[in-house]
C-alpha cells in the first residue's frame, strides 16, 4: 500500500514538474512573440513616420521651390522684355546638360539653379536694371552687385545644389576677365559654365527695349568668336553643334513634359496673378515718374518710352536744349530758370498725345515724334522755337534764353542710343555755331561736317564793333557789368597813350571727334575764368560766340601779347584738363581799319 502510495506520489510529481516547465515555456513563448509584434509594430510606425516626414519634407521643398521662383518671377514681372527669361535659360542649360550625357537628376538640379540664377537683381534699383541707354560705369558697378547679392540670399538653401555658385558665378568668363570675382577657366563652377551659354543666347534671342532679336546667324557667329574667351570652348563646342543641327528648341508655354516638373505649369498661373499686381503698383508708381515742374516724364519713362516707339515705328527724335539757363539763374536767381523752363516744358507738353516727350533734367528734353516727315518735323520744333521766342519776351529774366534742337532721323528698329547720340551731335552743332536755331544730323553727314569750327573774320568783327559799339547777338548788360566799362574808360583814359589790341581766342574740337555738351560748356567755364585771372583790371574780356571770346588788351608793346596768351592757355589747361578741343587766338590793333 505504501509502495503504491509512493509510486503515485512520484507520477504526480514527476507529472506536475513537466507542466510547470511547459508553463514555463509557453509563458517565455509568449513573451517572445508579444516582443517580437511590438517591435514590428514599432518598425511599421517609424516606416510611417519616415513616408510621413519625406512626404513633409517634399511639400516644404516643392513649396520652398516655387516661392523661390515666384520670386524670381517677380523681378521678371517687372520689366516684358525679360519676363520668362530664366524658365529659358532653365530649358536650353537642360538641352545643354542632356548633350553632355548628364543624368536625370543633375539636369533637374541645373533647371532649378538656373530659375534662380538672376534672383540678386532683385537689389537693382529700377532705374537703373531697366534703363534703355548704355549704362555708365558707375551703374556698370552697381548691376555687376546682382552676383553678390543673388549668392547671399541663397546662403542656406540647401535644396539645390550648387545654386549659390550659379547666382555667384554666371557672368564668370573663360578667360578670366569676368565678374564678380574674375575666375578663370575650370576654376568656374560646371553649372556656371553651362547656364552661362544658355543666360547669352537667351539674351541675344530676345527683344529687347533698345533692339530687336538677334539673327540665328549673328548669334552663332558671337558665339563661335567669344569660344574659349567668354565661354567654356568643349561647353560652346556642343551648343553650336546643336544650334547647326536645329536642336534648340523649347517649348515657349512653359508646361513641361517631365511630371516632376508639373510645378511649373503652376508658375504660369502665378506669373498671371504677379504681372496683374506689378500692373497695378506700376500705376500707382506713374504718379511719380513725372517732373514736378513741367510736368513731363522724366528720363528713365520718356527714354524707356521712345524706344519702344522706335522699335514699332519711324520717325524724328529730337534732342531740345535750354539755352542760357546757368546765366539766368547767376543772374536773377534759380526761380527765372525755372519759370523758363515751365515755359518750355509747357509748349511740348502740346505735343504729349501723340508723341513721347520727356524731361532728361536740368536743360534737356527729349521729343519722339512718330510717322511725319521732315517737313512737319521742322514746322513742329519751329513753331516751339517761335512761341518760346514771342512768349519769352514778356519776362525781363528769361530774355536771354533760346531753344536748340538737334534732330535724327528715326527708320523703325533703329536703336534708340544711336540715335540719341547722332541727336545730341546735331544739338552739339547747333550749340556751336549761335544757338537758338536746330539741325538735322543727317543734314551733317550730307554737308560732311566733321570739325564744326566757328572762326569768325577778326577784321569784321572789328570793323562791325567800330561801326555800331556792338557785335552780333547783343549783349545785355547789368550794373555791375556797366560799372566795369565805366572803369574801364576811366582806365583808357588815364593810359592813352597806350594802344590797344583786339584779341580773338576760339575753341575748336579735333578733327573726327565730338564732346558731350556738358564737357563743352565746363571747358567755356574754365576758360572765362582763366582769361578774368590772368589779365589785369584794366583788361575786359567778354563772350562773343558760343566757342569764342573776345579780349581788349591794353599793352605797351605787342611782343608781350603772346606771354599773355600763353598764361591764360596754361591756366585753362590746369583748371580743365585735357579735353579734344583745339585753343587758337589772333589779335590786331584797335588802330587798324
Amino acid at each position: 500500500m505504501i509502495a503504491i502510495i509512493a509510486e503515485s506520489s512520484l507520477v504526480y510529481f514527476r507529472v506536475s514538474a513537466s507542466g510547470i516547465f511547459i508553463g514555463i515555456g509557453m509563458i517565455i513563448l509568449l513573451c517572445t512573440n508579444l516582443l517580437k509584434t511590438i517591435k514590428n509594430i514599432q518598425k511599421v510606425e517609424s516606416r510611417r513616420q519616415r513616408a510621413e516626414l519625406n512626404k513633409r519634407r517634399k511639400q516644404m521643398e516643392t513649396m520652398s521651390l516655387q516661392m523661390m521662383r515666384t520670386l524670381s518671377t517677380t523681378i521678371e514681372a517687372k520689366d516684358e522684355y525679360t519676363r520668362g527669361h530664366s524658365y529659358r535659360v532653365a530649358e536650353y542649360a537642360a538641352l545643354i546638360a542632356e548633350e553632355l550625357g548628364w543624368d536625370k537628376k543633375e539636369i533637374r538640379n541645373l533647371k532649378n539653379a538656373a530659375h534662380l540664377h538672376d534672383i540678386g537683381k532683385i537689389g537693382i534699383p529700377d532705374n537703373i536694371l531697366n534703363r534703355p541707354t548704355r549704362l555708365t560705369e558707375e551703374e556698370f558697378q552697381v548691376i555687376k552687385e546682382h552676383t553678390v547679392i543673388g549668392a547671399e540670399i541663397l546662403k542656406n538653401i540647401t535644396l539645390i545644389d550648387h545654386v549659390k555658385e550659379v547666382a555667384r558665378s554666371h557672368h564668370e568668363r573663360y578667360d578670366g576677365m569676368g565678374y564678380p570675382d574674375g575666375l578663370k577657366g575650370e576654376e568656374i563652377p560646371l553649372y556656371a559654365r553651362v547656364i552661362a551659354i544658355a543666360d547669352c543666347y537667351d539674351a541675344m534671342k530676345s527683344r529687347r527695349i533698345y533692339r530687336n532679336p538677334l539673327g540665328d546667324e549673328v548669334i552663332y557667329n558671337e558665339i563661335s568668336r567669344n569660344c574659349g574667351s567668354q565661354f567654356d570652348p568643349k561647353i560652346a563646342g556642343v551648343f553650336l553643334k546643336m544650334l547647326n543641327e536645329g536642336r534648340v528648341v523649347i517649348r515657349e508655354d512653359g508646361k513641361l513634359a517631365d511630371k516632376e516638373d508639373n510645378l511649373l505649369n503652376m508658375e504660369a498661373e502665378i506669373e498671371k496673378f504677379i504681372s496683374t499686381v506689378m500692373i497695378t503698383m506700376k500705376t500707382q508708381e506713374d504718379s511719380e515718374g513725372f517732373d514736378f515742374l513741367t510736368g513731363l516724364p522724366m528720363r528713365n519713362r520718356g527714354e524707356k518710352l521712345a524706344a519702344q516707339f522706335m522699335q514699332q515705328d519711324s520717325g524724328y527724335l529730337v534732342f531740345l536744349d535750354m539755352d542760357n539757363l546757368k546765366k539766368m539763374n547767376d543772374l536773377y536767381g534759380h526761380k527765372a530758370g525755372d519759370r523758363a523752363l515751365k515755359l518750355l516744358g509747357s509748349f511740348l507738353m502740346e505735343y504729349a498725345h501723340h508723341s513721347v516727350v520727356c524731361r532728361l533734367g536740368g536743360d534737356e528734353f527729349l521729343m519722339f515724334v512718330p510717322n511725319v516727315s521732315k517737313e512737319k518735323i521742322t514746322e513742329i520744333v519751329t513753331e516751339i522755337q517761335e512761341k518760346f521766342e514771342q512768349s519769352k519776351e514778356k519776362d525781363v529774366a528769361i530774355r536771354c534764353a533760346s531753344v536748340s534742337a538737334g534732330i535724327c532721323e528715326v527708320n523703325k528698329g533703329d536703336p534708340f542710343e544711336e540715335c540719341y547720340s547722332k541727336a545730341d551731335k546735331a544739338l552739339y552743332y547747333v550749340k556751336q555755331n549761335g544757338k537758338g536755331s536746330f539741325f538735322f544730323y543727317q543734314q551733317m553727314e550730307g554737308e560732311k561736317i566733321v570739325g564744326y569750327g566757328t572762326g569768325k573774320d577778326l577784321t569784321l568783327v572789328s570793323k562791325a564793333l567800330s561801326a555800331s559799339g556792338d557785335y552780333s547777338g547783343a549783349l545785355e548788360l547789368d550794373y555791375r557789368e556797366f560799372a566795369k566799362i565805366y572803369e574801364y574808360m576811366n582806365s583808357m583814359e588815364k593810359r592813352y597813350k597806350c594802344h590797344c589790341y583786339l584779341v580773338m581766342v576760339t575753341l575748336e574740337t579735333e578733327a573726327d571727334s565730338v564732346l558731350n555738351i556738358e564737357d563743352i560748356e565746363y571747358a567755356l567755364e574754365c576758360m572765362e575764368q582763366a582769361i578774368r585771372q590772368k589779365i589785369r583790371k584794366v583788361d575786359v574780356c567778354t563772350r562773343y560766340s558760343s566757342m569764342q571770346y573776345l579780349i581788349i588788351l591794353f599793352e605797351p608793346d605787342e611782343k608781350t601779347i603772346p606771354n599773355i596768351m600763353e598764361r591764360i592757355f596754361s591756366q585753362y589747361r590746369e583748371q580743365c584738363g585735357k579735353k579734344k578741343l583745339l585753343l587758337n587766338y589772333e589779335y590786331m590793333s584797335m588802330t587798324e581799319k
